[in-house]
């Protein structure tokens, strides 16, 4: 998903293309789901966002346009495109690494009894508001779960109705680059 223009951040650049250690955002994204066990990326693109439309065909990544609604018709026309089940990842979660997205994706299957890898339902990702905190990340959407308050990670695996909810404290899932503080923190991180 990388359709945000990316207005809280007070750059001149579209979201997806900040870079974090020299790199734009989107393509350390692509690289983690690249070195995973994800068959194919699908870039959402928006009106919003045509040099990253661009940027990511130049790169050879298969780009979906969406409405530019926000999030959720975002993500709705994107699904629609390419189907369900889906792992879905925002572009602005510079520290995702390969072996991150391949336990999202482990969390969010399950074996069938004839040994087959199925999906179980949906699956929400979140992190600790408490580890946001802690890293001096911006907290913009929170929730309770099991008695605890929670963020979403901006990581899901779109399946069937059933969700579920996988609480990681791995920092790499917490730094969303939302404003200039996780900015600084992406890059101390990196």
């Amino acid at each position: 998903m990388c359709g945000g223009s990316g207005t809280r951040l007070g750059v001149a650049t579209e979201k997806p293309l900040v870079e974090v250690g020299g790199v734009p955002t989107v393509d350390r994204v692509c690289d983690a789901l690249d070195g995973s066990r994800v068959d194919a990326v699908h870039a959402a693109v928006s009106p919003h966002t045509p040099a990253t439309r661009a940027h990511l065909r130049r790169s050879g990544v298969t780009v979906v346009e969406t409405p530019g609604e926000g999030y959720v018709a975002d993500l709705t026309a994107a699904l629609d495109r390419i189907g369900r089940p889906a792992l879905t990842v925002a572009a602005d979660l510079p520290l995702l690494a390969p072996a991150v997205v391949d336990r999202v994706l482990d969390r969010g299957h399950r074996r069938s009894s004839g040994g087959d890898d199925v999906a179980s339902g949906s699956l929400a990702v979140a992190v600790p508001v408490a580890l946001k905190r802690r890293l001096g990340v911006s907290v913009d959407t929170t929730f309770e779960h099991g008695g605890r308050a929670l963020a979403p990670a901006g990581v899901n695996v779109v399946a069937g109705t059933d969700d579920d909810i996988y609480v990681s404290d791995d920092p790499r899932l917490a730094v969303n680059v939302n404003r200039p503080r996780d900015l600084q923190v992406a890059e101390a991180l990196s």
